[in-house]
């Protein structure tokens, strides 16, 4: 991605745009081995080398991170109230303006995405896509065939019809049941919603996988990281875009 110098390092929230114009005036800024004093000097931020006073610093704003959200915390850029799980990320994350793909409810812990491509998110939340989302989840009282088949038809709910969704009932007795559900779509509070339409509470919330992603290879609750290669590839053929 083309960009100013004094953007650049804005954006990756080394300081105020005004001092980091004065830094670079400086001569502390180097691109390519090279010092730079000029702070509208064009940069291609993914593949241009970036050191800042003597120390290389990773120059990239185009970034894809999978996180293994916990519990008590929202799903939002941020919140003047309220932990959000920005919260647990560098701070250069939002600068970037790496955000989450969907939301999980604050309750809700498992499988999280999060991006700087716009496109990408967008698309990876389109019903049309058919990306997958894979929960598992507890829920009051005993899940039985005619719940299976009423997630397999389609809910209707207040304000929207959830399309057909796959449930297996793993567990299931007079008191609570354990099943997956599998969705292609991401509304507000949509899988508590659709078992209460059932007639179930939802007790305990998990995501298992968004698309290819699983937390199969890490990262612990509570710690991300960023998306291998492969797992980029995979994100961006699921939504029908070329590779970045």
């Amino acid at each position: 991605m083309k960009m100013r110098l004094d953007r650049w390092l804005t954006t990756l929230c080394v300081d105020s745009r005004s001092r980091v114009k004065e830094i670079i005036r400086n001569g502390q800024v180097k691109v390519d081995g090279k010092t730079v004093t000029d702070p509208a000097f064009s940069c291609e931020t993914e593949t241009q080398r970036l050191v800042l006073r003597d120390s290389e610093i990773d120059g990239r704003v185009m970034r894809h991170v999978l996180l293994n959200k916990p519990a008590g915390l929202l799903t939002a850029a941020r919140d003047p109230k309220q932990p959000t799980v920005m919260d647990l990320l560098p701070e250069v994350f939002g600068g970037i303006g790496c955000m989450p793909v969907g939301r999980l409810d604050k309750d809700t812990t498992g499988v999280l995405l999060l991006t700087c491509d716009g496109e990408l998110n967008h698309r990876l939340l389109s019903p049309a896509r058919h990306v997958d989302k894979v929960y598992r989840a507890v829920v009051e009282g005993k899940l039985t065939e005619k719940d299976v088949h009423a997630f397999a038809d389609g809910l209707e709910l207040s304000d929207f019809t959830a399309l057909p969704a796959r449930m297996t009932v793993l567990k299931a007795d007079d008191c609570l049941s354990l099943a997956e559900v599998t969705v292609r779509e991401g509304k507000f509070h949509q899988i508590k919603r659709m078992f209460a339409a059932v007639g179930h509470e939802v007790k305990e919330l998990h995501r298992l996988s968004f698309g290819p992603l699983t937390l199969d290879n890490g990262p612990a609750e509570g710690m991300w990281r960023e998306l291998t290669e492969n797992e980029t590839d995979m994100l961006y053929e699921a939504a029908g875009m070329r590779t970045k």
